[in-house]
């Protein structure tokens, strides 16, 4: 497995993006209410990804033949995850809930291997050990709170488990269509759903943002559905899903202390080692393998200069 450059910068911004997001949609839908928060990000998140995607001369156009499996793509990589996720956030700590959200490399590892047959390497295993033990550690002082909002956390680890089913589906669908035209048809699927469910739960809660609020809300539409969304999907689908899903581990990490500087959330010793475990699941996707050692012929010398002189 190689990693380009290229794959490697849009790792590192989509760690910074969507790590720093979760206390941005914490303090979002607290002037908002969540479904109509994340509907209006993706409402003006859209004309930026269309530009993108103009801009990049992407073909939009998807066989009818391959819609009921974009359907299916749109419901386990997005649809889902949007919705429970926006919704378990306001019953949890933005820490918590990246916490929560980002076990799903481990259910995309297990999803793979149960699902599909895949077989991870030593090193892999270990990776998914190191980021479980991380997760462990984050939630060591996360657990007596979550005892009074059990439904929010386990609403969390569905929808992270849903995405990571999602992410396997990505990677081994059969649309000839490119992941950026993948990517628009299932935002404009799932922000017209996600506006129907605002509308029939929310409208009687709907005010005029306040300037937080846009400031939120202008994060999540040009860096999360802009930029971070399109750009994990072509990650996911176009990288091994082990490296796909725990080269972006430390987002979790980040969520925790941006929340804990910007929100007031409180860390512990735990969080640190936490972050070390979650560098170490990065190490074993992202270190380059060793090229195979040479072996030597156990003829020798003479018997070269005999095949040459043949």
């Amino acid at each position: 497995m190689t990693l380009s450059p290229r794959h490697l910068l849009l790792l590192v911004l989509l760690t910074l993006v969507w790590g720093l997001n979760w206390p941005v949609m914490k303090l979002g839908i607290g002037h908002l209410p969540p479904l109509s928060f994340r509907s209006l990000s993706m409402w003006l998140g859209l004309p930026v990804l269309y530009a993108a995607v103009r801009w990049l001369k992407v073909d939009l156009r998807v066989a009818r033949s391959d819609w009921p499996e974009l359907a299916k793509l749109t419901l386990t990589n997005m649809l889902v995850w949007h919705v429970i996720a926006i919704l378990s956030l306001q019953a949890l700590s933005s820490g918590r809930a990246a916490i929560l959200g980002y076990t799903m490399p481990i259910f995309s590892a297990l999803c793979g291997r149960a699902m599909f047959g895949e077989r991870l390497t030593a090193r892999q295993l270990g990776g998914v050990a190191a980021a479980a033990v991380g997760v462990a550690l984050l939630l060591w002082h996360e657990v007596a709170g979550m005892a009074g909002k059990p439904w929010a956390a386990f609403g969390m680890l569905t929808a992270a488990a849903i995405w990571a089913l999602g992410t396997q589906q990505l990677r081994r669908t059969r649309i000839a269509a490119s992941t950026l035209a993948l990517t628009w048809w299932m935002t404009v699927a799932t922000v017209l759903v996600m506006t129907l469910l605002a509308t029939a739960f929310e409208h009687d809660r709907w005010q005029a943002p306040s300037a937080v609020a846009w400031g939120t809300v202008l994060y999540n539409a040009v860096l999360i559905f802009g930029f971070a969304q399109p750009a994990w999907l072509v990650l996911a689908r176009g990288l091994p899903p082990a490296a796909s899903t725990l080269s972006v581990m430390m987002i979790p990490a980040l969520g925790a202390v941006s929340g804990a500087l910007w929100l007031g959330e409180k860390l512990h010793w735990q969080d640190a080692a936490a972050i070390v475990l979650m560098a170490v699941a990065i190490g074993t996707v992202l270190w380059p393998k060793r090229p195979p050692t040479a072996i030597a012929s156990p003829a020798g010398p003479d018997t070269d200069r005999r095949s040459q002189g043949a």
